[in-house]
């Protein structure tokens, strides 16, 4: 158990006091550090990383779910060390590097410290960095839930389907390419020109510059139908998809609108064989401790596009805002 000594009483934190504003609403602060309840751990946080649902709950895209109460202090995907544990925390003690998703509702990456469940808070090895490990929570939990949505099996038992991945070079994307190579699937890419010899060296089979015609057509270029599609973009209709299908082929929709979720309802009502599934993440221990794993024997990577001291968290939120990001952007805490 960490002495209270080895705590300060403050600390510096990132929020927004109203939604919208983007990166200019943000505001820097001095808080009091956050106490470890029953089953939670206190983190020091070493380094955060930036999903784009964090600044659509500031646009206001989520409420009157999210955010639940302002100011808030947003992001999610963290790493840092154990500084203190809340009653009933088996496994994890002061000192320990980890990695943790924290609570959607509570918010609170962007800071020094920041307390999260025990059961979204695994340990982190030597050979992972906090950058890397931040990067997982959100994007990669995603990329794998969405790849078992159409039937990836990561056991070696598996079949050989053929995937599609759209925006394959953004932060959930990059890691779909890998994971879906881990489960021997064949991959057809879409991402920018500039991008395509870095998603052909994580694995990707095919891979088209989605400004093209043929990236457009979304066709891939060995005539292959798409088992399953991970869709990572906002922007192409069921339409476009359903003639690329197998007979039982799914689109994964990680970003779904409204249009989407009618959709997949009239799919279900109608017992279609093609079908397009909304994903909502489910965050779970096993899946973190699963992706932290491959990270520490090199089967995964976690592709930074940038880095940002604390300090300068309004420059990291507006690259996020702009879309152009090569896989994470990532929030450095500085001692």
């Amino acid at each position: 158990m960490a002495t209270p000594t080895t705590t300060p009483a403050t600390m510096r934190a990132v929020q927004y006091d109203a939604c919208g504003g983007g990166a200019a609403g943000l505001k820097h602060v001095e808080v009091p550090v956050p106490s470890a309840k029953k089953n939670e751990v206190l983190l020091k946080l070493q380094a955060a990383t930036i999903n784009p649902v964090d600044w659509k709950i500031q646009k206001g895209d989520l409420r009157p779910l999210l955010p639940r109460r302002l100011p808030f202090i947003p992001v999610t995907d963290v790493a840092g060390v154990v500084v203190d544990v809340g009653p009933g925390v088996k496994g994890l003690t002061a000192g320990d590097q980890v990695v943790a998703m924290l609570n959607s509702f509570n918010g609170g990456g962007l800071a020094e410290y920041a307390v999260a469940s025990a059961n979204l808070t695994v340990k982190r090895p030597a050979e992972v960095s906090a950058a890397e490990g931040a990067g997982l929570p959100i994007a990669a939990g995603t990329a794998l839930q969405a790849l078992r949505s159409i039937g990836a099996k990561f056991d070696g038992t598996g079949k050989p389907l053929n995937v599609l991945v759209t925006a394959a070079s953004g932060g959930v994307g990059l890691y779909v390419v890998q994971l879906a190579k881990l489960a021997n699937l064949h991959v057809t890419a879409t991402c920018g020109a500039r991008n395509m010899d870095l998603v052909k060296s994580l694995g990707a089979d095919e891979v088209m510059d989605y400004r093209t015609p043929e990236g457009a057509s979304l066709q891939s270029p060995s005539g292959r139908k798409y088992d399953g599609v991970v869709h990572c973009t906002v922007g192409v209709s069921w339409s476009s998809f359903q003639p690329l299908l197998s007979d039982a082929g799914r689109v994964i929709d990680i970003t779904p609108n409204f249009s989407a979720i009618l959709t997949s309802a009239l799919h279900r009502m109608t017992f279609s064989k093609k079908r397009l599934v909304p994903l909502l993440l489910s965050p779970n221990k096993a899946d973190l401790e699963f992706l932290v794993g491959l990270l520490k024997e090199g089967k995964l990577k976690t592709v930074v596009d940038s880095k940002f001291p604390l300090s300068e968290a309004d420059k990291a939120w507006q690259s996020s805002i702009d879309g152009h990001a090569t896989g994470k952007i990532v929030v450095e805490m500085e001692s």
